[in-house]
């Protein structure tokens, strides 16, 4: 397999007044292309912190972080913004959706700032947003959508841009049990056409539908296990 995401030794450190926090401890792994993964830990454990250095948001303290063949561990803002939105797709626990834009024109953001025609843009964030089961919701401002149209407005958001990963936070967290599944489902359908996706979940239940686990602990990886039965919805 192809190799998406390479991480050599990374190690993060947060300063707080006088005292250093050691948030990521030489953390080393890999992911390949098409893999669906689940980075769990408990509060404290450094996911968060992978997930930002991961999400192109942060950049480590040392070591290297290596993305689609592109050494991103000590770029500038600028050129992390640019990477970003090329190669990451985000859900949010929180959705992040805009309130006074419609389905439509939320999902068609990232295009604006990848240099997309209006009329492109419409074009693909109607087809991303007909693929998640919302085609009669396009014209729906958030507060006119449920919680899970609202996070199916997110993931087709995170995908119009055709990133080369997934990046999920928490995407269930705001979620009912029923709701979540459906969620959980749309995102065994985007893995099965081939995207890369990682998932940053507390929730064990969450969790045993990626098919890879790795398991954070103080800043370091505490298992890194291929999951032998993973949860399928369909």
């Amino acid at each position: 397999m192809d190799k998406i995401i390479e991480i050599n030794n990374l190690v993060k450190h947060y300063h707080v007044g006088t005292e250093t926090i050691r948030a990521l401890r030489s953390v080393s792994l890999t992911i390949d292309k098409n893999e669906y993964v689940a980075i769990m830990g408990p509060s404290g454990s450094g996911k968060s912190t992978l997930m930002n250095i991961l999400g192109c948001l942060d950049t480590p303290t040392g070591g290297d972080y290596v993305l689609n063949n592109t050494n991103v561990s000590h770029l500038e803002d600028d050129q992390l913004a640019e990477i970003r939105n090329k190669e990451i797709g985000f859900v949010f626990q929180t959705f992040n959706l805009l309130p006074r834009y419609s389905a439509l024109e939320n999902v068609s953001l990232p295009l604006i700032y990848a240099g997309v025609n209006k009329e492109e843009r419409f074009e693909r964030a109607e087809s991303v947003l007909v693929s998640v089961g919302l085609e009669d919701r396009m014209t729906h401002k958030p507060n006119e959508l449920s919680g899970g149209q609202r996070q199916r407005v997110a993931v087709a958001r995170a995908m119009v841009n055709s990133p080369s990963i997934i990046l999920a936070d928490e995407p269930t967290g705001n979620l009912d049990s029923k709701t979540s599944i459906d969620i959980l489902n749309l995102f065994d359908q985007i893995h099965k056409r081939g995207n890369t996706i990682i998932l940053v979940t507390h929730e064990e239940d969450i969790a045993q539908h990626a098919h890879r686990i790795i398991r954070l602990k103080d800043g370091m990886i505490e298992s890194d296990e291929i999951n032998k039965d993973p949860v399928s919805l369909n």
